[in-house]
């Protein structure tokens, strides 16, 4: 970054937060004065239906930007927990327009962030309407997969994976028993492999055809 750069994100930048797995982080349709980047850990989007179904929206990762709905819309439309200890750059929500006024560079990096939200769930809504069940979770875990390549958190064909198999039946719309199963075919068919929170896939690209995804590149994302 510029001097001036840094300058003004010391000072929109007010600490770092260290939390628990099981921390709702934002909560839906709360009001929260503060913003966060991910240093460290993972954690989940989800929103919560009136009968208490919940749908999750997508997985944290490190790099991820959380707060900017309710910085920009009042309130957030949905609910973030951590599924780990993580820890969680802070930033101070009432300077969010300042930040777009005297930062336009950096601002446009952090609108390209929720434009890179809004083209994932474009793809989930056409995963959940026309993927079948080893389709989708093939899908799932491909982008899971690449995005971990991306933050160097692979080793070996391997990366920790600190969710639980409802977390991902709760996002591709599947019970818990289809989605156990699929897992298990998709392990029989050595394509994928997802136990004691570590996902294994020795052969991306061939369960990226699974996905019927034609792209396996990393995604360079800014960082605020």
């Amino acid at each position: 970054m510029k001097p001036e750069e840094l300058r003004f994100m010391r000072k929109f930048k007010v600490g770092e937060l260290v939390v628990d797995a099981g921390t709702t982080i934002l909560m839906e349709g709360s009001n929260s004065p503060q913003l966060f980047t991910v240093l460290h850990g993972m954690g989940l989007r989800y929103k919560l239906l009136e009968n208490g179904k919940r749908q999750v929206v997508n997985f944290v990762f490190p790099g991820d930007f959380l707060g900017l709905q309710a910085g920009v819309m009042g309130e957030m439309g949905h609910s973030v927990e951590a599924t780990m200890k993580m820890t969680l750059c802070v930033f101070d929500r009432t300077e969010i327009w300042t930040f777009y006024k005297e930062q336009p560079s950096r601002a446009f990096a952090m609108t390209w962030l929720a434009a890179i939200e809004e083209h994932f769930l474009g793809e989930a809504v056409a995963t959940l309407g026309q993927r079948d069940a080893q389709e989708s979770v093939a899908w799932a875990l491909t982008k899971i997969f690449i995005r971990g390549q991306a933050l160097g958190l692979v080793d070996n064909s391997a990366m920790r994976l600190p969710f639980k198999q409802q977390d991902l039946a709760d996002a591709l719309g599947l019970s818990l028993v289809h989605t156990n199963k699929t897992l298990a075919r998709l392990k029989s068919s050595q394509l994928a492999v997802w136990s004691d929170g570590i996902l294994r896939i020795p052969d991306l690209k061939k369960l990226g055809g699974l996905a019927l995804l034609d792209d396996l590149s990393p995604i360079n994302r800014p960082i605020i």
